[in-house]
Formats: structure tokens, sequence, C-alpha cells
């Protein structure tokens, strides 16, 4: 899976422009980010710096992924039966739907392409990628295989 970004900036600059987070802060999680690894994202969220979801418009900017907020979304207990909760859960994806050999998938990590290469040889079918916010899959997830 290639993906093509809209832009060459790094994703922290990004932010900047956009004036969700500013240039002290992203110096702050950059050093986070060397001494302890992780996504950038994640760091700048756990810092209380910026929001999932301003992390999600974003990454949909940049990779022109369709932001997909889940809370009001109601998911088809037949998606069970797709996807397991193990990958769901391992991958943190939200099966949402899947019409003949096409699957919509909700994803905090949209360019994991482990998961969407998993997802489509497990199912046999094309992924069609959603971004959402890791909150809102990890409650859909459980609002979902609970239900089952």
């Amino acid at each position: 899976m290639y993906l093509k970004r809209k832009t060459d900036k790094p994703f922290g600059e990004i932010l900047v422009e956009r004036g969700l987070i500013d240039r002290k802060q992203l110096g702050v999680a950059l050093e986070v980010q060397r001494e302890k690894g992780g996504m950038l994202g994640e760091i700048l969220v756990a810092l209380e710096f910026i929001r999932e979801d301003q992390i999600a418009h974003t990454l949909s900017l940049i990779y022109g992924f369709p932001y997909l907020p889940l809370e009001n979304y109601e998911v088809s207990s037949e998606m069970t039966q797709v996807i397991p909760r193990r990958i769901a859960e391992h991958y943190c994806i939200l099966p949402v739907d899947k019409i003949g050999d096409s699957i919509t998938l909700a994803m905090a990590n949209p360019l994991n392409s482990y998961a969407v290469e998993d997802v489509e040889y497990l199912t046999h079918c094309e992924a069609q990628i959603f971004i959402s916010t890791t909150s809102d899959i990890r409650n859909a997830i459980e609002a979902l295989y609970e239900r089952k």
C-alpha cells in the first residue's frame, strides 16, 4: 500500500502552521519521541497539547482519507463475523461496513499497511480506509463485540 502525501512538510510543522500547537510544544514532544519513541500525534495527545480529533483531522488533510467520527455511528453486529475482536483490538481498527468485495475500516493509524494487508487477506476484500480517533475506535470495539 503506497500513500501519497499531499505535502512534504513534517507532521509537526503542519500542526504548528494550523495553529494547533506551538513550536515549544512541538519541541517538547519531539524530545519525548527521541527519548522514548512512539508516534508524535500520540505523544502530543498524552502531553495534552492537542486533542485526538485534531490529530485525526490533520492526518485526513495530509493523506486524503475521510474522517469518520464514530460516537453516533451504529455498526451492524454482523461485522463481528467479518473481523475477529483480537484483530480489531490489535490494530485499533473497526470494521464499519462490508458491501460485496469492499470493506470499510475506521483506523486510528491509516499508515499501518500491515493492518490493511491482514484485513484484505482475511476478508478477501479491498479495504476502504477512514480515519477516526483511537478512543472512538476502542469504545466502538467494546460496544460492538460486547453486543455479540
